[in-house]
């Protein structure tokens, strides 16, 4: 008797727990805004990697509200074009863009800190600086300046030094070259005689067959073949020592994510973390068969003579001390991100570079 009455009252608490659960559910999903956003990308959708950034984050974004916060992703020109996607999440135009921060360097040459700057960190000596290092809240201190929030969601890893028509053995061979490269970079450049033009990436590959371009710079193996860019220019340079990591941007209209829950802005913060893992994860996978390709293709890769890289250092550091005297906002990140680049350098050479040079001469031996 006793041991039926207690089967019989564990049911009943048991469908209750089951039917408090049941209503519990809806309660929670109820609290959360059906939302439709539109994203615009500055890259086009044949572009996988940059463009498919946006893509998985949006889709992991709608699963983790259960497909009540949808983004809808634009390609580069579907609703701006691919350099205006910043002008266009600061009015309004769409709630948000995945473009690279340093594509608005005319702006104000602190853009530059959000994706690269000339002989700055590697993919992970910027993450570092970006999460632990005051990066992401400096950069957020000078983006609403510009209604515009923004977060790390992608990162291309160290970049190649790009196409070039003609070989180039000295610093003289770059002088008067008309090369797609823009921002900080493009500054630099201009001190060693190049004329650099800022072009989108799907216009690059026709200016380069043209002759409009001497040279141009993308990312990397995977992309730059995928452009072509190796029929039109077949000399290969690297490092892109404007490149050490070049990170891409989530940018959202400032009061649109003043708007959020707490819970969408942690679920699109998640989002835009596992992006940027995705995209460096990518591209490392991606890279090296696109590289043998384009080797088997003909292309002839060699690296910038010591010469050049020395010279393009030193004109990096004669703009960063010009653009400290013009911008302030360029001045108040650039004094916190250069101790901080000089102690990852200086931390790497121990450990990092170390193993990584003693894996690169295995290689080279063939003995890996």
């Amino acid at each position: 008797m006793q041991r039926r009455k207690f089967l019989r009252n564990a049911t009943v608490g048991g469908a209750a727990v089951a039917a408090s659960t049941a209503l519990a559910a809806p309660a929670i999903a109820q609290s959360m805004p059906e939302l439709k956003w539109r994203l615009a990308s500055s890259f086009p959708k044949s572009l996988d990697t940059l463009f498919g950034a946006a893509e998985i984050m949006t889709k992991s974004i709608a699963e983790a509200t259960d497909n009540k916060f949808q983004i809808r992703v634009f390609a580069g020109g579907e609703i701006v074009p691919g350099l205006q996607v910043a002008d266009a999440v600061q009015n309004g135009t769409v709630e948000m863009g995945h473009t690279a921060s340093y594509y608005y360097f005319g702006k104000d040459p602190a853009f530059a800190f959000g994706t690269a700057v000339p002989f700055g960190f590697n993919t992970r000596q910027q993450n570092a600086w970006l999460t632990q290092g005051g990066g992401e809240q400096a950069l957020n201190e000078f983006y609403k300046t510009y209604n515009i929030y923004g977060m790390a969601a992608g990162n291309t890893g160290a970049q190649m030094g790009g196409w070039f028509r003609k070989e180039i053995k000295s610093v003289d061979d770059m002088k008067g070259l008309k090369m797609r490269i823009g921002g900080f970079a493009g500054q630099v450049m201009t001190k060693m005689g190049v004329v650099p033009q800022q072009i989108a990436g799907g216009d690059i590959y026709p200016a380069l067959e043209k002759g409009t371009l001497d040279a141009c710079e993308w990312v990397g193996p995977y992309d730059d073949e995928k452009l072509g860019f190796n029929k039109v220019a077949p000399y290969y340079y690297y490092p892109g020592w404007w490149e050490g990591s070049a990170t891409l941007h989530l940018f959202t209209n400032l009061e649109k994510w003043n708007s959020l829950p707490k819970s969408y802005q942690a679920i699109v913060r998640d989002a835009a973390a596992m992006a940027n893992n995705w995209m460096v994860a990518k591209y490392d996978a991606d890279n090296p068969p696109a590289l043998r390709k384009l080797l088997a293709g003909g292309t002839k890769l060699l690296p910038f003579p010591q010469s050049v890289l020395e010279a393009s250092f030193n004109a990096a550091n004669e703009v960063y001390a010009e653009t400290n005297t013009k911008s302030p906002h360029f001045k108040k990140i650039f004094d916190a991100w250069k101790p901080f680049r000089n102690e990852e350098v200086l931390w790497f050479r121990v450990a990092e570079n170390t193993f990584d040079n003693f894996m690169a001469r295995q290689s080279a031996a063939n003995k890996l």
